[in-house]
């Protein structure tokens, strides 16, 4: 496994220096690397690190997602309103919907199989997001109009809502009912999110001031209680329904509302521990790509990822209808809401596992989908972000 880990970091760094070198994203090579060393060709990832990879993505994850917590301004969030609730929802309906349209016509599968694996594609990666919009907060782009904070908060949301689909429609392909329940709980499990991580962030920020620790004390903390939570999820599922990521985010959210000091500090840890975190992330969603299924989809594949992108990039443009963006930055916003990578590389092979028809095309799809968006989506942000959004003082 040491051999493996050493093979990860240092090809993966490389190769990530090595696109931004030619100006692409650095997670092109990353994602590169895990293809070239995964299971799928030359297979130099030990067997014990591939069985723990979903768990060492959503670690990657989780430190993501709090540093971004920490940088979001509770008064920035709030001056968002209407657009970022819109965004959690509706360009993500707008990608079935193309799907629906789309699939059967291109693919020959049933409108139920396109449903699933519109689900499957149709939700955004916050790992390609999160730290763009980070860089942006950063470097004071887009800040008059609050739109990286406006792309965070739908983002987060967004996968949830799309994993409870995903979960409905693979229910009735199994020939279960369709329980009204899966949707009544997308709302509870939001709320009850932002509320456990919420309450849990100003715990902590009156222990910190209280408790005088290291900061890298402090970072381990709050990354035990993230753990913690996941797992809660996953067991209280059926009686208490909430989002572990949206509550891990609220924690940040939370210590920059009361401790903002100690938020900066800590959020600049966190930005250290994200250089291996990413590294980690994208060869491991990498390793997850089989190009056997890529190459067997053909170029119907690619048209139909590329149209059902376009239904989403629509759907963003209806939400952001009566606000006061420019032109240029709603089209900043229809391209960074894009990109897919870990909810595709999570959830692209449940449908084969359950036995279900439509599994092999499902996951090929999810693998195209992974390929085409997440590096295009980086690049294209990366590229436009300077031309399409003012630099605020």
């Amino acid at each position: 496994m040491l051999m493996s880990v050493a093979l990860i970091l240092l090809i993966g760094m490389f190769m990530g220096w090595l696109c931004k070198k030619i100006h692409f994203p650095s997670l092109t090579g990353m994602i590169l690397t895990g293809i070239i060393l995964g299971p799928h060709l030359f297979n130099m990832i030990d067997q014990s690190l591939l069985n723990i990879s979903a768990d060492l993505r959503k670690i990657a994850l989780i430190i993501i997602l709090t540093r971004a917590g920490l940088s979001l301004d509770l008064n920035d969030l709030k001056k968002v309103g209407r657009p970022a609730i819109l965004m959690c929802f509706i360009p993500a309906c707008f990608e079935i919907l193309g799907m629906i349209i789309l699939a059967p016509k291109l693919l020959g599968i049933s409108i139920l199989d396109a449903a699933i694996m519109g689900t499957v594609v149709g939700a955004v990666s916050p790992a390609v997001i999160v730290p763009q919009m980070l860089k942006l907060m950063d470097n004071g782009y887009g800040q008059k109009h609050h739109i990286p904070q406006l792309i965070l908060a739908g983002a987060s949301v967004d996968d949830v809502f799309v994993i409870v689909l995903f979960t409905a429609f693979t229910g009735l392909a199994q020939g279960r009912s369709f329980s009204i329940k899966s949707f009544v709980n997308i709302p509870i499990s939001i709320v009850m999110g932002i509320v456990i991580g919420g309450v849990i962030g100003i715990i902590l920020s009156i222990f910190f001031e209280k408790i005088h620790i290291r900061d890298t004390s402090k970072v381990i903390i709050i990354l035990c209680i993230s753990f913690i939570l996941v797992t809660l999820e996953d067991a209280f599922a059926n009686i208490i329904p909430f989002s572990s990521l949206i509550a891990i985010m609220a924690i940040g959210i939370a210590l920059q509302k009361k401790r903002e000091i100690v938020a900066n500090r800590l959020s600049m840890k966190f930005n250290k521990l994200w250089v291996v975190a990413e590294i980690i992330l994208f060869v491991l969603v990498g390793a997850t790509v089989n190009l056997k299924y890529a190459i067997s989809a053909g170029i119907v594949s690619i048209v139909l990822i590329l149209g059902v992108v376009f239904f989403r990039m629509f759907g963003v443009f209806i939400c952001l209808l009566k606000t006061k963006l420019t032109i240029k930055e709603r089209i900043f916003c229809m391209i960074a809401y894009t990109p897919k990578a870990t909810v595709q590389a999570a959830i692209g092979g449940i449908p084969l596992s359950m036995g279900l028809a439509c599994g092999n095309i499902v996951l090929t799809i999810a693998v195209v989908a992974i390929l085409i968006t997440a590096p295009l989506g980086a690049f294209c942000m990366e590229f436009s972000y300077k031309k399409l959004l003012k630099k605020e003082k």
